[in-house]
Parts: C-alpha cells; sequence; structure tokens
C-alpha cells in the first residue's frame, strides 16, 4: 500500500519500520505508567520490555522459518534475502520468546510474575495495533480474494517485491482487522486493569481476547503453506486455541478457589 515513506539520496525508509519502532514506544510508555501504579519497579519493568521487544523479533523470525520449513529448505538462501529480513514474522513466535525470556529475567530481578504480565497486557495489544497498520502499509500479512465493498485492491509493484502481495485484487484487509480487534482489546484491558482485580487476570483475558480475534481472521488471511494434519486450522489458530485454552483456565481460577472457599466456611 504505502512500504517506503521517504528517500534521501540512495537511503530509503519503510513505512513498516518506523510504525513498529513507534508501537515498541508507545507499548514501553503505556506498560511504565501501569507498572508505577501498580507499585513495580519501572525501571526494571521498562528494561523488561526492552528485553522481551528483541527477543519478540528474534522469535517471530524463527516461527516464520518453521511454520514454512520446506520452502526454506527448498531455498536456503531465502533465509537471509531482504524479503525475510523485512518481513514481521509470526507473531505467536515471538510472543512465545517473548514469554520465556520474561520468566527468566523476573526470576532473577525477583518482580512478581502475574502483577508485572498484567502490566505488560494492555502495552501489547496497543503495540500490536499500531505494528498491525505497518503490515498493512508494506503490504505482508494480507487477506484471501473478497467481493466485499471494504476489500482492498494493492498496487504498489514495490510492495510486491517486497513481500510477495498480488496487486489488483480486491482482498480482506486482515490487517486491519487485527488492528482493530487489537486496539479494541487494548480499551478493554486499559478499563480493567485500574479496578480490583486478581493478580493474572488482566493477562488471562489478553489471552482470550486476543486469541479468539486472531483465529477468526486467520480464516481469510492468505497462507502458502498446508495446514498442519491436514485439517482446516493452521498453526496459528492451533496456537491460538491452546493459548486461548490457557488464558480461560487462570482467568476462571480465582473465581474457582473464591466458590471452594465459601463451601468450606
Amino acid at each position: 500500500m504505502f512500504p517506503r515513506l521517504f528517500h534521501l539520496g540512495s537511503f530509503s525508509q519503510s513505512t513498516y519500520g518506523v510504525l513498529v519502532a513507534l508501537a515498541f514506544l508507545v507499548a514501553l510508555s503505556v506498560i511504565a505508567r501501569l507498572a508505577r501504579r501498580a507499585g513495580l519497579n519501572s525501571d526494571v519493568v521498562v528494561n523488561l520490555g526492552i528485553l522481551c521487544g528483541l527477543s519478540a523479533i528474534v522469535g517471530a523470525k524463527i516461527m516464520m522459518f518453521l511454520v514454512d520449513i520446506p520452502y526454506y529448505v527448498r531455498n536456503p538462501g531465502e533465509i537471509f534475502s531482504m524479503a525475510s529480513l523485512q518481513a514481521g514474522g509470526v507473531f505467536y513466535g515471538g510472543l512465545i520468546a517473548a514469554l520465556i525470556v520474561a520468566a527468566v529475567y523476573m526470576r532473577r530481578h525477583h518482580l512478581p510474575a502475574l502483577p508485572t504480565a498484567d502490566v505488560f497486557a494492555p502495552g501489547i495489544a496497543l503495540g500490536h495495533g499500531i505494528g498491525r497498520l505497518g503490515c498493512f502499509a508494506a503490504g505482508c500479512c494480507w487477506g484471501r480474494p473478497t467481493k466485499l465493498p471494504w476489500g482492498v485492491t494493492f498496487t504498489n509493484p514495490l510492495a510486491e517485491q517486497l513481500v510477495g502481495v498480488p496487486l489488483g485484487i480486491r482482498l480482506h484487509p486482515t490487517q486491519l482487522y487485527e488492528s482493530a480487534a487489537e486496539f479494541l482489546i487494548f480499551g478493554i484491558l486499559y478499563w480493567r486493569i485500574r479496578r480490583q482485580h486478581a493478580a493474572g487476570a488482566i493477562i488471562s483475558l489478553y489471552l482470550i481476547l486476543y486469541s479468539t480475534a486472531r483465529f477468526l481472521v486467520e480464516f481469510v488471511r492468505y497462507h502458502d503453506q498446508p495446514n498442519p494434519f491436514g485439517g482446516p486450522l493452521n498453526t496459528s489458530q492451533w496456537i491460538s486455541l491452546a493459548l486461548a485454552a490457557l488464558g480461560a483456565a487462570w482467568f476462571v481460577r480465582p473465581r474457582r478457589q473464591a466458590g471452594l472457599a465459601v463451601r468450606q466456611q
């Protein structure tokens, strides 16, 4: 759609890169504010956010390669191609990598795991929503062909060259679907976290809401790799189901414990 923001001589700046950087800074700002409100050390939490951001970039790239192993085995040179380097990767790979790094960091710095995860959830949602606008600008993560009136048609040859998006075909704006869902999720989480809640309630609610949105969007998103197990669901949808189940189990846990306590009295 608009893959290059500006040119300066031989240098050009991608719109995607600017929006991802903006997303990272906005997310950190929200996380720092919520950390102070929760009584956490905001400097330590922000450092955690930076580490998670870096690990998420690496994890997203690794997952991108893993979900399409046959292609990269046949074309190993594509691993270090400009298209692969500029691609955003698979968000779930970044999320998993960030969670692993966060677990190690929080243990080392004695941060309470669930309250810290709670303050991260709204920032992740807001940052991801902005980042998906970058995907839309670049043309990556495009949807399947559609005749719906809100379908979008990409026309920039540079977008096709960089990410392979088909030109001249009306497509589902899956990037905007997910971005809109993330902004809505951010609003819900930001409203909820400022009210009394059990530790872990916000991050579990995020997992439920985002996984549900991602599961649905995947039905109209284009994929060139076959679905695992030969079924109708792709890799991201299976991960969505697993994370939604994990979030739901933790979300109802405080209520289940409260019910048990009442019955025991």
